[in-house]
Formats: structure tokens, C-alpha cells, sequence
């Protein structure tokens, strides 16, 4: 047995065996048939990380890489107690939410001369120089601040004592391919290893050891150390906007059972079935939308016009959650606190 289980096989197994929630085989066509012209702007290619996105790097050295590393270790639960009350942090005139908050607080900080992305000061950060780093605008602090705090001591020890300091030297490691950066990432950083077990199987997701492999390729271009000649080997990144947003777009189903405990604002935890089929089923969704895209772009003749994968359908469908949230408020998000997303 696989000690870390591809998140593509599970997704399909959770699929075909989920009770709550289904994938629409139509409606992912659907969905596909409405991206196909999009595909070919560049804004939907890897520069668009960059370009559309203000809080990330402008370079492509080891300390964007370094940035990325921190910010995706840290990137997990930040949905609202309740609407109104959210952990927002203000930087350069602009207030931000959810997870470019986090990015906010990590700009902020090196900004006022804190080594926030320097293995060296994470990996002996006391819980209060974390309360510091990441304060809210509100009065309603970043969610799960301890277990922020260990994570960070964690990984940070990780990187002094295995790779020098600097998660670049794992990027080399791994020789150019996306799975092998992966499982370098599962078999050294503890809290990436984001499973659960699913009708006697275990099963994976790998939510932010997926991005954090997909944002290494967009931050140093797809060039260089960050070229990996198998990143579409990757799946979308399975959180709690990409299912919303595939109900809306109805390419997926959940029963009404499951919406009544959506809309009642069940809190799950992580391993609960209901939020395993929602995250598989949304892997699998998108898997379908990837494979009738690609297709439509064949028959189209644009296959030559831009790269397609699952990381950049990822960036795309969670844009389109953040853009569209008013219109997305008859689909209730799942609600899980835990590190995994």
C-alpha cells in the first residue's frame, strides 16, 4: 500500500461510492463549455498568479519561494464565526479578507523589518510574537492561532535541519517534477499530510501540499527550478470555496439532507464522511471539467494556445467564488476548522 495515496484515486473512489453528494457529468460539460474561450487569455496562464494578485511576489528567486512556503503552510480556516465578524487586516490603504489577510499580515511584517519568512525566526517564534505578526483590524483574531504557532515552529525546524533553511533546496530535490516535490513535502511536513479514511480506505486530498507545489511553479514561472514537465499531474485543491462554487455552477449535487445541515451551519470535523465526499466529489468534478476542456479545445484547434491543468482551473474557479459571492449565497459553504484548508 501507497503510504500517501493519490488524491486523483481517491476522488474517484469517493465518487463513485458517495451517498450526499454527486457529480453532474452534464453540468461539468457545461461548465467546461464555458471556459473554453477564457482558456486562451493570459490572464488564465501561470502569469496571471502574479498579475492579478497584488499581495504576491513581483520576483522569482529564493525569497519569493521562501514567501510562498510560509504563506501556504499558513494557508487554512479562515471562514467567519458568523457574517460581519471576520479576522481583516489592512495593508497599504486596502483592507483584506480570508486568505489574502494572511498575505496581507506577511507583507506587513517584512515590511516593519520582521523576518517573518526566514526559517531561522518561524522555526522559534513565540505564540505572542504570532499573535503580533498576524493581528486582526477587528477585534476577531486569525482562527486557530495556536495551532498556527506550531505549525510554524514545526516546519521552520524542518527546513533548518534538512534543507538549509530555505524551501528552495527542497525545490531542487526534486528534480524538476511536481509529484516528487510533493511527496518530499508529505514525507518531511507533517501537517501537509491532509487524509482520512473512507469506507475502510484511506484516502487523500493534499490540499496545501498541492498548492504549495502549484504556487512554487507560478511564482518562479514554470522556468528554471520551478519546471516540472508533470504539473498537470496535479489535482484542483480541494477547500470549502471550489465545492461551493461547483453547486452553484451545478456540475455538483448534495442531497437535501446535506444542504439542510449546510444551510443549519453544521460544523463538520475533518474526517466527518459528508466533508469527505463533498472535497473528493469536488476533486473528481473538476477532474471531468478538465478532461471535456481539454477536449473542446482540441476539436477547437487552441490546444497549441496556452497550457490547461488542474492548478490553473483551481486559480480560476476560486477567483470566480471570490468575485461572485453575492450570487453564490444560495449554496451554503461546509464549515471544518482544522490545518488541512
Amino acid at each position: 500500500m501507497d503510504l500517501f495515496p493519490s488524491p486523483l484515486e481517491s476522488a474517484e473512489f469517493i465518487a463513485r461510492r458517495s451517498k450526499d453528494v454527486s457529480v453532474d457529468e452534464e453540468g461539468a460539460r457545461r461548465v467546461a463549455e464555458s471556459l473554453v474561450e477564457k482558456t486562451s487569455a493570459a490572464e488564465f496562464g501561470v502569469s496571471g498568479w502574479k498579475s492579478l494578485h497584488e499581495l504576491n511576489p513581483r520576483s522569482a528567486g529564493g525569497e519569493a519561494v521562501d514567501w510562498v512556503f510560509l504563506v501556504d503552510t499558513l494557508n487554512f480556516s479562515f471562514w467567519p464565526e458568523r457574517e460581519g465578524r471576520e479576522y481583516l487586516v489592512k495593508y497599504k490603504g486596502k483592507t483584506y479578507s480570508g486568505y489574502w489577510s494572511l498575505c496581507a499580515a506577511v507583507n506587513r511584517a517584512l515590511d516593519d523589518g520582521i523576518p517573518i519568512t526566514s526559517a531561522s525566526y518561524f522555526a522559534t517564534m513565540t505564540l505572542d510574537q504570532v499573535r503580533h505578526v498576524f493581528r486582526s483590524d477587528t477585534e476577531v483574531p486569525i482562527p486557530l492561532i495556536e495551532e498556527r504557532h506550531r505549525v510554524l515552529n514545526e516546519s521552520g525546524t524542518v527546513l533548518l535541519e534538512k534543507f538549509g533553511g530555505s524551501f528552495l533546496s527542497c525545490v531542487k530535490m526534486s528534480e524538476k517534477s511536481a509529484q516528487k516535490l510533493l511527496r518530499l513535502i508529505l514525507e518531511n511536513f507533517p501537517s501537509y499530510r491532509d487524509e482520512a479514511v473512507f469506507e475502510e480506505k484511506k484516502v487523500s486530498f493534499y490540499k496545501r501540499a498541492q498548492i504549495l507545489v502549484a504556487d512554487t511553479w507560478s511564482v518562479l514561472e514554470g522556468k528554471g527550478d520551478g519546471f516540472f514537465d508533470d504539473i498537470s499531474s496535479l489535482t484542483i485543491f480541494a477547500d470549502y470555496r471550489i465545492p461551493q462554487v461547483l453547486v452553484h455552477l451545478k456540475a455538483m449535487k448534495y442531497s437535501e439532507e446535506l444542504m439542510k445541515k449546510l444551510r443549519e451551519g453544521t460544523v463538520f470535523r475533518s474526517g466527518d464522511k459528508e466533508e469527505v465526499e463533498i472535497r473528493g466529489c469536488s476533486i473528481w468534478c473538476c477532474a471531468l471539467i478538465l478532461r471535456h476542456l481539454l477536449e473542446l479545445r482540441e476539436r477547437k484547434g487552441q490546444a497549441a494556445r496556452g497550457q490547461v491543468n488542474a492548478v490553473l482551473l483551481d486559480y480560476h474557479l476560486w477567483d470566480y467564488a471570490r468575485d461572485h459571492r453575492e450570487e453564490m449565497r444560495d449554496v451554503p459553504f461546509h464549515r471544518v476548522r482544522c490545518i488541512y484548508y
